[in-house]
């Protein structure tokens, strides 16, 4: 995200790959003055990253940024992350491992689905600008292949083959994240912008024209009253009953299938 006039004196850029914008030999010297960089770790570099996307927004995440919060020189960070994009992955899994924390499978396949669900919404809403930035990411870690393990092993559950299960294991994830980021990025807004937002619904759609919009005149005394949360759960509620509807659909034709194979 930096352009290359913030280079170290060398033309590089501190937030390039180190394929890209490191020496090619030798260590990067310190910069003057900075104490060392031995005690730097992943877990320290994300909690860094994290704090200054969520004080600053995205935008003020590079790697020099970095280095002045670590207190040490920027490109030590490198020597833990290849660079911006793999730490952003990091955060993608420490959030997703944070969803994760204490969780068991229920004893039915629609209360694991839900209670997965509500644990994204939940971490996703901890740390708003974090969630808004990296939630459609990738993260190929053990805490996004535990959850994606727990999913497809509720919808298993349900009686779906593995090609159905596989259909519905990404979209129920992608809902649930597509949601859970929507109201993220709302409260990355300031207080006066969200409350602006909200009065909104009763400015605008409580003073629409019964004439020319009918049925949303009939309800808009309503809307304001909904808020992400209903909308959150409503969608949840409307996705596990079409999965059990469709689950007790393939359950009995599996025992079609079975009965004539006999």
């Amino acid at each position: 995200m930096s352009g290359g006039s913030e280079g170290e004196g060398s033309g590089t850029d501190p937030d390039a790959d180190p394929a890209h914008g490191a020496p090619a030999t030798g260590r990067p010297a310190a910069r003057r003055g900075r104490p060392p960089s031995a005690g730097l770790t992943p877990d320290g570099i994300l909690d860094a990253a994290r704090t200054v996307i969520e004080n600053d927004g995205p935008d003020a995440l590079t790697l020099r940024r970095l280095g002045k919060e670590l207190g040490s020189n920027h490109t030590a960070v490198l020597r833990h992350f290849s660079g911006k994009d793999a730490i952003l992955l990091g955060l993608a899994e420490r959030l997703l491992d944070e969803a994760l924390r204490d969780f068991t499978a229920a004893d039915t396949w629609r209360e694991t689905l839900a209670d997965l669900a509500r644990r994204i919404r939940r971490a996703s809403l901890a740390h708003p600008r974090v969630a808004a930035l990296v939630s459609t990411r990738v993260t190929r870690g053990p805490a996004e292949l535990r959850g994606s393990d727990a999913v497809v092993g509720a919808l298993r559950q349900a009686g779906f083959v593995e090609r159905d299960a596989a259909t519905y294991y990404r979209a129920l994830t992608e809902t649930a994240f597509a949601l859970s980021s929507y109201e993220a990025g709302l409260h990355t807004l300031d207080r006066e912008q969200q409350e602006e937002e909200q009065s909104a619904w009763r400015r605008s759609y409580l003073t629409a024209s019964a004439r020319e919009h009918p049925n949303l005149a009939a309800v808009s005394p309503f809307l304001p009253e909904v808020d992400e949360g209903d909308h959150f759960e409503v969608v949840l509620e409307l996705l596990l009953d079409a999965l059990e509807t469709r689950a007790a659909t393939s359950r009995k034709s599996s025992a079609r299938k079975s009965s004539a194979q006999k």
